[in-house]
């Protein structure tokens, strides 16, 4: 289970505020479990680590074995924002970092279309098939979300026309509505093995759906213990408790925003594999409190990289922001720095010192000079970067980003600002039904 360190505030705050925003969070939480605040029609998410049907792993492992069964060594799997960006988190997290130069092929390789509308992302991706035996995921409630529908017909096309209607069938699979849609339809049409994108659970909240579970399970990655950390999390953070670190969190970040005006949350790394953890975090707690005129930015940097180039800025540029420092306690590989009978580097004091080692101090060194500079630090401990300690911080940010947004006073699950680009997008587009819209927008460019 993941640890909280919030130390790096006290210079920012007094005990009498942080003492009211983790009442103001308590509150916050009582709303959470009662599950009677707003949109508390989406709250699934809750207690899937608990309640993740067996059948729904086994139908998962019988696609993975079919697959392997017939040589396919890519998956393209399909799909927006909640839609990718868990899998993706995670599959970056608990793979080789030089995977692919090393051409490790004890599992396909899983890449992401359909979150984006490049056509040269789209013409190279089939440049990429056409060199492999391919299998796709498609994921959409609708099945019309601009982006991941037109990956998809192009996808299909080619799987279709490569393999043949009746094998195609086997290669695709589609995570959509249990009953309606026109992903739903085609798939019934079609013959595709389907799972179903859970009413009660949003596409942000969704990793631990078959939405991430599936493309994760196709790496060839630890599903079980992702679930097994989840669970772990759900249970320790169901407790109510002043010390809960979820409560912790969101009455921290809460008080530093409104009480210390910090408008910006800056998620750090130190491990690069945490890299799409961050982009996952960002949609996370971005389109779910940035909503009413309200919410803290989320960015992110990756560190010690970031240190040379968004270091300048973080420590004397406009102070309005904080920091929360993801902190890895162990590396899970060795490497010991060699000595240098010249030592032309000047590096001979760390002669025999592990290079996380190293890595510590850099990131203690930096916590404290960002301290110094007026940048809160608020530091998530996890043990090491494996799938049970993802799966507990995972499910840490959920439930966290549910109590925060909640002491914002936000609706935590809901995303109306999301379709205004959309009715420009059709307008453009001139997409049929919206012939006033294209002629309005018309003459305003």
């Amino acid at each position: 289970m993941v640890t909280i360190d919030v130390k790096g505030c006290a210079s920012f705050a007094d005990a009498a505020s942080l003492k009211a925003y983790t009442a103001k969070a308590l509150e916050a939480f009582d709303v959470l479990e009662s599950e009677k605040g707003a949109g508390n029609d989406f709250l699934g998410w809750k207690h899937l680590p608990s309640e993740i049907p067996a059948e729904m792993l086994n139908d998962i492992d019988t696609i993975c074995k079919n697959w392997k069964a017939k040589g396919v060594d890519l998956v393209i799997a399909i799909g927006i924002g909640g839609s990718y960006l868990g899998a993706k988190c995670v599959i970056e997290a608990l793979s080789h970092n030089f995977a692919k130069q090393l051409k490790k092929k004890d599992a396909p390789e899983v890449v992401f279309a359909g979150n984006n509308l490049s056509e040269e992302y789209l013409a190279e991706l089939m440049d990429l098939a056409a060199e492999r035996n391919v299998a796709a995921i498609v994921i959409s409630k609708s099945g019309t979300t601009t982006e991941p529908a037109v990956a998809f017909r192009i996808v299909k096309q080619y799987i279709e026309e490569r393999y043949g209607k009746a094998d195609a069938a086997s290669r695709i699979v589609a995570i959509t509505d249990a009953k309606k849609g026109a992903l739903k339809t085609l798939s019934t049409q079609e013959g595709y093995k389907t799972f179903v994108v859970p009413d009660n659970v949003g596409g942000r909240f969704s990793v631990l759906t078959p939405v991430g579970l599936l493309p994760i399970a196709a790496a060839g990655l630890d599903v079980k213990g992702l679930i097994e950390g989840a669970l772990e999390a759900e249970k320790a953070l169901a407790v109510k408790s002043e010390e809960n670190p979820a409560v912790v969190y969101a009455a921290v970040r809460n008080m530093l925003h409104s009480q210390c005006g910090k408008s910006i949350e800056i998620l750090v790394n130190y491990n690069p594999k945490l890299t799409y953890v961050a982009e996952w975090w960002k949609q996370l707690y971005g389109e779910s409190e940035g909503k009413d005129g309200k919410g803290i930015f989320p960015a992110s940097v990756n560190n010690t990289a970031d240190l040379h180039s968004m270091g300048q800025f973080i420590q004397e540029g406009s102070r309005v922001m904080f920091e929360t420092v993801l902190h890895v306690e162990k590396a899970q590989r060795n490497v010991v720095i060699g000595t240098d009978e010249q030592n032309l580097d000047q590096l001979n004091f760390l002669a025999g010192k592990h290079v996380e080692h190293c890595n510590h101090m850099a990131e203690l060194g930096t916590r404290l000079a960002h301290i110094d500079g007026g940048v809160p630090q608020i530091s998530i401990c996890m043990e090491k970067v494996d799938a049970k300690n993802l799966g507990s911080l995972l499910y840490f940010f959920e439930f966290a980003c549910g109590i925060s947004a909640y002491t914002l006073g936000v609706n935590p699950f809901n995303q109306p600002g999301v379709e205004a680009y959309k009715k420009n997008m059709f307008a453009l587009l001139e997409k049929p039904g919206y012939e006033e819209a294209t002629k309005a927008i018309k003459e305003r460019i």
